[in-house]
């Protein structure tokens, strides 16, 4: 048997992207850009590396949870590094706590993650704004931190920041301190810290820093006391500031933001004039509903590539019966993921914990049935009334209740070429309470 289980059931957890610099990752990669709507990802590397290089630039990444933005990044990074950019990527979730969190955290932690990123090549740069700044945070604080005399930047910020991160009092009167600071905290992280490291970089051979701020699209949609919702605060209101940092930076950004009715002004205050690149699903189907053939044969060589990744795709087809009992139920799996990598991912994890390969119909129906139930359990009537309005117009407005349509995954964002439209997640489509709404609507 060609199929190392073992290797296949790694290679289909959904929750870890892969890393296209590491060789074994880069074979289970599937480019998705011809079906897409756009080279998304050559767009922002042409920016930095081609049309840019010595100027920094901040560009916008958005896209749904889990359809594969993660991955594309960290391609990003692997292609902008054989360019000789040096470039610092991080998962803002490890490092900043997402449902409290203000533009001086984000700040701090890109500063944190880049000093890090240097004393690992030995650069070691010691602003001696920040050395100042910790001995009055902890005096302000009054709480033990043991900086150490000799601390670098990074062990600085990591020590502050995991104290904070325990007590939310202590979050709130840090923060307190440090907002009427953002200017000069900024003016440092620039001067002391990104220009100095770029010199530096540059003597070394490199043509300049990039910083990815990963998972920052995660941060909780919540309202605060001045009626805008965080996200709106942070990437709309103070913007500017975290467009201001003197390096190559893409931030990704909620995908809701994109709908909002300040999405001109989040392009222009964060963005600098450019609008957010959207990662879209990988459509198997047209907006006609018919199935679209070039997305879906992508789609089985995302799966059929976790299973034989040093199969070439022409031969892969041939092994289909080495994982499903026949091309129909890799089809149904296909066709029921809307496009969506990692639910495509985790139903087949389901599968994979179910029974060994090669999966049959049935086992592939009960496990399309579990996740449709777990995601119908979820949505309210309201939400169904939302649902069947994007089903009728194939679009989505920018309330903010359409939030929880994206961000819940109810619904799916395409884009062809006639631009973007929308659909429901298929497995919500199976519902009876769909079917009989959609039997009503053709009567």
């Amino acid at each position: 048997m060609l199929l190392d289980l073992e290797r296949f059931y790694q290679a289909c957890n959904p929750s870890r992207p892969l890393i296209i610099g590491n060789p074994s990752d880069r074979r289970y990669y599937i480019d998705f850009a011809a079906v897409r709507g756009g080279k998304i990802i050559e767009a922002l590397q042409r920016t930095i590396a081609r049309i840019s290089p010595d100027i920094p630039t901040c560009q916008l990444f958005t896209g749904h949870l889990g359809c594969g933005k993660s991955t594309e990044l960290l391609r990003l990074k692997a292609e902008l590094e054989v360019q000789q950019f040096h470039v610092v990527y991080f998962e803002s979730t490890h490092v900043l706590e997402m449902a409290d969190v203000d533009v001086t955290d984000i700040l701090l932690a890109i500063a944190g993650q880049v000093s890090e990123s240097l004393e690992a090549m030995k650069i070691r740069l010691k602003p001696t704004y920040f050395t100042k700044l910790f001995s009055e945070i902890v005096d302000f604080l009054q709480t033990p931190i043991d900086l150490g005399v000799e601390a670098e930047l990074s062990v600085g910020i990591a020590k502050i920041t995991a104290k904070t991160k325990e007590s939310p009092q202590l979050r709130r009167r840090l923060r307190d301190y440090l907002e009427p600071r953002t200017a000069n905290i900024l003016q440092s992280i620039n001067q002391e810290l990104l220009e100095r490291a770029t010199k530096e970089l540059k003597t070394r051979g490199k043509k300049g820093l990039v910083v990815i701020v990963d998972n920052l699209d995660r941060v909780a949609i919540r309202p605060l006391p001045s009626g805008r919702s965080l996200p709106e605060y942070l990437f709309i209101q103070r913007g500017e500031q975290l467009r201001k940092l003197n390096c190559h930076v893409v931030y990704t950004i909620p995908l809701a933001l994109t709908f909002s009715n300040d999405s001109a002004e989040l392009q222009h205050r964060l963005g600098g004039g450019v609008a957010p690149k959207v990662l879209p699903m990988i459509p198997v189907r047209l907006r006609s509903g018919e199935i679209f053939p070039q997305g879906l044969a992508m789609m089985r060589q995302m799966v059929l590539a976790r299973a034989f990744p040093d199969i070439l795709p022409s031969d892969r087809l041939g092994l289909i019966t080495e994982v499903f009992d026949s091309l129909e139920t890799l089809d149904r799996l296909c066709l029921m993921s809307g496009g969506h990598v990692r639910d495509l991912l985790g139903l087949l994890f389901d599968c994979l914990r179910e029974q060994d390969p090669p999966f049959e119909r049935e086992c592939v129906e009960l496990v399309i049935q579990r996740q449709r139930d777990y995601r119908a359990n979820a949505i309210d009537p309201h939400e169904w009334e939302l649902i069947f309005q994007v089903v009728q117009q194939q679009r989505v407005r920018g309330d903010i209740e359409y939030h929880t349509l994206l961000r819940s995954l109810f619904v799916f964002e395409y884009r062809d070429h006639q631009g973007a439209w929308f659909a429901v997640n298929p497995v919500l489509a199976e519902t009876e309470k769909f079917k009989s709404w959609l039997k009503d609507t053709h009567k």
